[in-house]
């Protein structure tokens, strides 16, 4: 029986909040019944920038991180519309040949938890978990973890690669928020 992508997308969702947040996972890839092999990665990093909770949780809602993801980061909402940072937002992003369709699946600003999850069609599936802790008046932690599984055999190394992208992307995030945030020069 076929799993709707909504399904999917909220079985993924749930999955990342009870796997622990370690560094670095690279679980074996998962065997189905037809014999094809679905790599699956967790990759987690941190950061922390010189500002107040209060103005870094924002910049994770898809709206405001075109203020400091660059140009590739353009989504396309078709809820809400026009689109804006709530928590059950859809939309789309292009980036090449690739669309893929998110999902924000928690977007909780005071509780400094932010959550999306989203799909390349019978490619990969990608849950990203965002956790903004404060620390201090004036200083704020960032743990990202992003959870991969392909979709399709032909992702895995896809997937892998992803992973080890994900692990090292703290210091590319930790500069595009300091720069939104009037902290860094671009």
């Amino acid at each position: 029986m076929k799993m709707s992508l909504l399904s999917l997308l909220f079985m993924l969702a749930a999955s990342i909040n009870s796997t622990s947040h370690a560094d670095a996972q690279a679980p074996a890839p998962e065997r189905r019944a037809n014999g094809d092999e679905h790599v699956h990665v967790v990759n987690t990093f941190r950061f922390e920038v010189a500002a107040p909770m209060a103005s870094v949780a924002p910049l994770f809602g898809p709206e405001a991180e075109r203020s400091w993801a660059g140009p590739h980061w353009d989504p396309s909402f078709f809820y809400p519309s026009p689109g804006r940072d709530v928590e059950g937002a859809v939309f789309r992003v292009k980036r090449g040949q690739l669309d893929s369709l998110w999902v924000n699946t928690r977007f909780d600003v005071p509780g400094g938890r932010m959550q999306y999850v989203y799909v390349v069609p019978d490619h990969v599936a990608t849950v990203i978990d965002v956790r903004v802790t404060a620390l201090g008046a004036s200083r704020t932690s960032v743990e990202v973890t992003y959870a991969r599984t392909a979709l399709n055999a032909s992702a895995n190394d896809e997937v892998r690669q992803l992973g080890v992208n994900d692990r090292d992307s703290g210091p590319q995030w930790q500069h595009g928020v300091e720069h939104a945030l009037g902290l860094a020069a671009r």
